[in-house]
């Protein structure tokens, strides 16, 4: 049997064992054994990393954002050199197929010398006080965006490179320090892509990464004076947690979604069902932005349905590293809560049109159709390979079914009529609402935001920046 690699924390710069001695097992959701192990760090490690922080974080502000951007750019080219590695450990530990997580890696490239390059291209502002009735043009506002300090970094396991580097690269290029708390399922690849980081030469201190469990360090860190601003992408139950902890600290949460499918009747129904069969099974549907319902007008829906058996049942099943879009579930109950919703479904009377197989977490994709509100499966967010199907009589009806649901990250519209098109873009409560496609992130110069239960402030590369600094205004007083 393999000896199981024991990976370090990486504290204020430097690899260590925490001073717990105690590890935490890492089990790969596919090959059911344990992969490696990482440290449970403690309060006392954490209090120490967010000192050191505090320390090396003026000196990094007080370089210029090219001085920045060269280190930000020698990590992302470490991360380039090591993307078949960091892919494999992003399938092993995650269970995304390995073309899904190089791509993941790959993107995770481009986003770190975009940041790079918008960071250089975002400059301050002057403003004469006669522009206000009564100001005085001797008055000279000049406005300069500054770092907030400390940024807490927390990252979900189903994109473990990506909206990891999402959060630190826009941090760093800010001008401020970062204490990353990976998911502990998805903590190995964060470990990879931060040793990527120190070879990139960062000065000591200005980075640690930790892991350990959340009960005993979670809410420690959300609740640290030293910490001055969180930016979580998880579940909108945590999310909730969190922004009750966190008192006077500004958070964006990127949390769940229940996006919504609107298929109109005059919608092309091959353009549509490829595309929510993309949006709602890939990497088994484990995204917050998976479409997890559609609302389709009853005069096209057996049509519809017929499309997507067809497609649901030519996707491919199996474990990660024969390239399949159906891959085991993260964990035993992550498949158990999908579980649930299917029976709870079929034993309120929907039709199953396909699926419905389990094997361990390996469940297969599941279509169901005449899908009721009273149904759980209506509302609840599954992030799992089941996908229900709503029959609705109008666009209206869809509209306020999508409306009634607690999350409004994104939704999709499916016409070729523009005009209601746009009316009902206009209309949904999301974030994001796109037309003919499935919802996705990105392109990361995009803003991406959820509204009501799905999240709190904007993200996208430029306004990520803008999240991580303030504005600070001096007036010049001239004679």
């Amino acid at each position: 049997m393999d000896v199981l690699t024991t990976y370090q924390a990486y504290l204020a710069g430097n690899w260590q064992d925490s001073d717990s001695k105690r590890t935490i097992e890492i089990v790969s959701p596919w090959q059911h054994q344990p992969i490696g192990r990482v440290q449970a760090v403690t309060q006392d490690e954490v209090d120490q990393a967010i000192q050191q922080a505090q320390k090396a974080q003026p000196a990094w502000a007080s370089l210029s954002l090219g001085e920045r951007g060269a280190y930000l750019n020698r990590w992302a080219d470490h991360l380039d050199q090591s993307a078949d590695d960091l892919a494999i450990s992003v399938m092993n530990e995650v269970g995304k197929n390995y073309d899904d997580a190089k791509k993941e890696v790959l993107r995770t490239v481009d986003l770190i010398r975009y940041t790079v390059q918008e960071a250089l291209h975002m400059h301050g502002q002057s403003v004469r006080g006669d522009g206000f009735p009564g100001g005085s043009k001797e008055k000279l506002g000049i406005i300069e965006r500054v770092p907030l300090g400390v940024v807490l970094a927390i990252s979900p396991f189903n994109y473990p490179v990506n909206l990891s580097a999402s959060k630190i690269a826009p941090a760093l290029m800010a001008g401020n320090a970062v204490i990353f708390k990976p998911a502990t399922q998805g903590s190995i690849s964060g470990i990879k892509m931060i040793k990527a980081l120190d070879q990139a030469g960062l000065p000591k201190g200005l980075i640690s990464l930790l892991t350990g469990h959340g009960s005993e360090i979670g809410d420690y860190l959300i609740e640290h004076p030293g910490i001055n601003m969180v930016s979580f992408t998880g579940s909108t139950q945590t999310g909730k947690h969190l922004s009750e902890k966190s008192i006077m600290v500004p958070m964006v949460l990127e949390l769940g979604g229940k996006d919504p499918a609107i298929v109109c009747e005059d919608a092309d129904l091959d353009v549509t069902a490829k595309n929510i069969i993309g949006g709602a099974f890939a990497y088994s549907g484990q995204r917050c932005t998976a479409v997890k319902r559609v609302l389709v007008n009853d005069q096209v829906a057996d049509k519809l349905v017929k499309k997507l058996k067809s497609g649901v049942e030519s996707l491919s099943v199996g474990n990660p590293d024969e390239d399949n879009t159906i891959v085991p579930l993260i964990d035993d109950k992550s498949a158990n809560f999908v579980q649930r919703l299917i029976d709870d479904a079929l034993g309120k009377g929907a039709t199953l049109v396909t699926g419905n197989h389990r094997q361990e977490n390996l469940l297969a994709p599941t279509l169901l159709d005449h899908v009721t509100q009273d149904m759980d499966v209506a509302w609840v967010e599954p992030f799992g390979p089941v996908l229900p199907i709503i029959r609705v009589h109008s666009d209206e009806e869809a509209l306020r079914i999508a409306n009634k649901s607690q999350f409004g990250l994104q939704a999709s519209v499916f016409t070729k009529d523009l005009d209601e098109a746009l009316e009902l873009a206009g209309k949904l409560q999301v974030g994001t609402v796109q037309v003919n496609g499935r919802p996705q992130r990105g392109p990361d110069n995009f803003p991406f935001l959820g509204v009501k239960a799905s999240g709190m402030g904007t993200q996208g590369v430029h306004n990520s920046i803008l999240s991580m600094s303030r504005e600070k205004l001096t007036v010049m007083n001239l004679k």
